[in-house]
């Protein structure tokens, strides 16, 4: 059974670590729901998707005409 270390921590057991996906350097996310905390795998936004309509709507061919 895990237990908290004076920081605080804990180490995820490697079967839960696996059946998630993840690893070092992976971000998580905890949900609380009542008195049960969830943990997630934070969801990788990819860098493009941060600027998915960033120049509006339209087509990509009247975007690019007006940027030129």
């Amino acid at each position: 059974m895990p237990v908290l270390t004076q920081k605080s921590q804990v180490t995820i057991p490697k079967a839960i670590r696996q059946r998630i996906g993840i690893g070092p350097g992976d971000e998580v996310e905890f949900d609380l729901q009542k008195s049960v905390v969830i943990l997630h795998k934070k969801k990788k936004i990819a860098v493009i998707d941060k600027y998915k309509g960033f120049l509006g709507h339209g087509k990509t061919e009247d975007v690019m005409r007006e940027l030129r």
